[in-house]
C-alpha cells in the first residue's frame, strides 16, 4: 500500500483516486485549497498533479517544501483553451509543464504519464478495442519504476507502457493534446488514447 495525494478533484483526479483506492492504496483527494494540498502532500509518498495544467506550475511551486523528496506524477496538460473550451494551443511551446515543474522543484522527482488519452482510459485501458500506450517521461529511473507499478495497479500491462526517457521527452506527449479537439469534434467524447503499434 502506498500513501497517495491526488491534487485536483475533477473528473481526472476523482477517477484516479477511486481506482487507486480500489487497488488498495491510501488515497487523499484535495481541491485547490492551498492548506489542504499542503497537508496532503506533506504526508503522502506520491503526489499526483491532476489540477488544470495552465495553473499547475504556480500551485505546485507553492508546495516546494512539502514536495521535497517526493515523486510527483504529472498527468496534466497546460493548454490555452479555444472559444469552445477545447485545447487550442500550448502554454509552454518548446517546453512542457513537466519540464517547468522539474526545474521549479529540483528536489522533487517528476514523472509525466497518462496525458495522451481521455480520462476514462487512464483507469480502464483494456476497455479500448486497440491496445493503448502509456508513456513515461522523467529523469529518475527509480521514480519511473514506481510509477510503472502504479500503472499496473490501474490495469496497464507492462508491454503497453513505453519509457521515452528524460523529462524533456514530455514536450512530445504534451504536444499530443493538440490532436484532442479535432478528434472530439469528429468523433465525440468516445474514450480514446494515442498509441504506438508495432
Amino acid at each position: 500500500m502506498t500513501t497517495i495525494a491526488v491534487l485536483g478533484n475533477g473528473r481526472v483526479g476523482g477517477n484516479l483516486a477511486q481506482a487507486l483506492t480500489r487497488a488498495g492504496h491510501e488515497v487523499t483527494t484535495v481541491d485547490r485549497e492551498p492548506g489542504a494540498a499542503a497537508d496532503a502532500s506533506r504526508t503522502a509518498q506520491i503526489v499526483i498533479n491532476a489540477t488544470p495544467g495552465a495553473g499547475s506550475l504556480e500551485r505546485l511551486t507553492a508546495l516546494r517544501g512539502e514536495l521535497q523528496g517526493k515523486i510527483l506524477v504529472d498527468v496534466s496538460n497546460a493548454t490555452v483553451d479555444g472559444p469552445d473550451g477545447l485545447p487550442a494551443d500550448l502554454v509552454y511551446p518548446g517546453s512542457s509543464l513537466a519540464e517547468q515543474l522539474q526545474e521549479a522543484l529540483p528536489e522533487t522527482r517528476v514523472v509525466k504519464t497518462l496525458n495522451t488519452m481521455l480520462f476514462p482510459v487512464m483507469t480502464a485501458p483494456a476497455a479500448l478495442a486497440q491496445t493503448p500506450t502509456a508513456f513515461l517521461s522523467g529523469d529518475d529511473p527509480q521514480a519511473k519504476r514506481t510509477v510503472r507499478e502504479l500503472l499496473t495497479d490501474l490495469g496497464w500491462q507492462q508491454e503497453w507502457i513505453t519509457d521515452l526517457g528524460g523529462i524533456e521527452t514530455a514536450r512530445a506527449t504534451e504536444a499530443a493534446i493538440l490532436f484532442v479537439p479535432h478528434v472530439i469534434r469528429s468523433s465525440g467524447f468516445t474514450p480514446f488514447a494515442i498509441s504506438i503499434n508495432r
